[in-house]
């Protein structure tokens, strides 16, 4: 049986390649697999540019400035202010750069910009103290974890997602306000253990979507305050109202059938979590004293 030979032209150089057909069809005659045969492929394109530097390039000291330049290759999507960010800060001159990078260097590195704990005229702790405030006034819904009370699931924890205030947007108090029913499963817990942990997270806020960080990162602070559930006293309960309904109009058109009313916790807990490693306690009573705003 004859073999066709086919040649392959790739930029000046040919490569004969009639002896890997022939022994493709060897290996194809002996194989069990016989009648399986390959149905799709899958390639990419490399530019001109990158493929001349490639081939120029035969030390390492070379393949940083190849990766950085992803342009032509793939390029990952943030917001329009990350560009035009880092375009004005390579327009400067940079020695020992002969070109410019038209795209920001992301693949493997965050933004470091802006980062909490910078300020070296702000003690740490004051820091964590306002980024605490900051985070117990600025987020408008929170996580609640109880102690469940359902038959399944009973003694287990059990999260829930609800609006939270800690007073009007002009009035922060750091106590955390909640407009709930008696029909929600947290409730029935809480009758029962009035114990709970509320989590606030930063991810609300524009500090991580500006850096370009996630949510789940740990530079992305969250805030826990753990205490106990309690009613709203009488002489509360018009504050409670502006709390809520000033962050939350919505909630004013709820079905009253429902038969909604005020809680609030009694913070005995403070727990910041803005870096990484472990969380940061900080007391109740510098909490309470605290200013909220982004340190």
């Amino acid at each position: 049986m004859s073999v066709c030979c086919y040649q392959i032209q790739l930029r000046k150089r040919t490569v004969s390649v009639s002896w890997l057909s022939w022994l493709l069809w060897c290996s194809m005659m002996l194989s069990p697999a016989w009648g399986y045969v390959i149905v799709n492929s899958v390639s990419w394109s490399v530019t001109n540019e990158v493929e001349e530097e490639l081939d120029s390039s035969s030390n390492e000291e070379a393949l940083p400035a190849l990766l950085e330049d992803t342009t032509s290759i793939w390029k990952q999507s943030y917001p329009a202010s990350v560009y035009k960010e880092d375009g004005q800060m390579r327009s400067r001159p940079v020695a020992g750069r002969s070109k410019q990078v038209s795209s920001p260097s992301r693949m493997f590195s965050y933004r470091r910009e802006s980062v909490k704990g910078t300020d070296d005229s702000i003690a740490p702790l004051e820091q964590a103290i306002r980024t605490a405030r900051f985070l117990s006034h600025y987020n408008s819904w929170g996580f609640l974890a109880t102690q469940s009370t359902q038959e399944k699931i009973q003694g287990m924890p059990f999260g829930n997602y609800l609006p939270v205030s800690d007073g009007p947007i002009n009035n922060s108090t750091g106590i955390p306000f909640f407009y709930l029913t008696p029909k929600d499963n947290s409730v029935a817990d809480l009758m029962k253990n009035p114990v709970a942990s509320l989590t606030l997270p930063e991810a609300e806020g524009d500090f991580c979507r500006k850096n370009v960080i996630e949510p789940d990162d740990p530079r992305c602070a969250k805030l826990t305050l753990t205490g106990q559930m309690i009613m709203v006293p009488p002489e509360e309960m018009e504050f409670a109202k502006q709390a809520m309904f000033s962050r939350h109009p919505v909630i004013r058109k709820w079905p009253r059938n429902y038969e909604w009313f005020f809680m609030k916790m009694s913070v005995e807990h403070v727990w910041l979590h803005n870096w990484y490693g472990g969380v940061s306690t900080i007391a109740v009573e510098e909490y309470f004293k605290g200013v909220p705003s982004k340190a």
